[in-house]
């Protein structure tokens, strides 16, 4: 008895007792080899809406949303998954993780000029060839050859900057002189990058915030 399959569609295999053989499908793998790095994106969404461009836009920043993904269970923000056995406990994490997401995008708008955050990234994205592969602008240019900031403060990372916004510390402290005097809290100096990172973020406008 002869069995004939295809492997990975592109090979012809016969088995038979004491028997192995395959041959290439050659006219597949040419077919299939002129479509190398091609790929079609269909919308239900007419071209007087949605241009073939913004199409394929579009459907790129889908890599922005899997970068959110990586980040919810990656190190930066330390939402490690949970196994929930009850509707409203499944509900409430999902609104932490999105509350999360929504917090994370905001501090990275915020503290773009203290980040190698490409700052030019999103409206170089609405004007550049969608299909071309994407180069550096300007601006990251910059950014990854000084690796300073304007002002003069070195760029981070925002690991590295959540690192350091740490070091901050609120003390409680007693005069040790005298031993019945009240205790009281103590904010620690804060140094040049975390006090502009404060400023960021007062500055930065978000609907809702007084």
């Amino acid at each position: 008895m002869i069995a004939r399959f295809k492997v990975a569609k592109h090979f012809d295999i016969t088995i038979n007792d004491g028997q192995f053989a395959y041959h290439r499908l050659d006219q597949a793998i040419e077919a299939e080899a002129k479509l190398d790095g091609i790929y079609v994106i269909r919308t239900s969404e007419p071209a007087t809406r949605l241009s073939a461009e913004d199409a394929v836009r579009t459907y790129k920043g889908l890599a922005q949303v899997e970068q959110l993904f990586r980040g919810l269970k990656g190190l930066e923000v330390l939402i490690r998954p949970i196994r929930h056995r009850e509707e409203r406990r499944v509900r409430a994490h999902i609104f932490l993780c999105l509350l999360t997401g929504y917090l994370r995008w905001h501090l990275n708008e915020a503290w773009a000029p203290l980040l190698f955050k490409d700052q030019t990234l999103e409206q170089n994205r609405k004007t550049r060839d969608p299909v071309a592969p994407a180069k550096p602008t300007p601006e990251a240019k910059r950014k990854k050859a000084l690796r300073c900031t304007e002002d003069g403060l070195p760029l981070q990372s925002f690991s590295t900057l959540i690192a350091q916004l740490a070091t901050r510390c609120h003390n409680i402290c007693r005069i040790k002189s005298d031993p019945t005097a009240p205790s009281f809290a103590q904010l620690t100096e804060p140094s040049a990058l975390q006090d502009r990172a404060r400023q960021l973020i007062d500055a930065f406008p978000v609907p809702g915030k007084p």
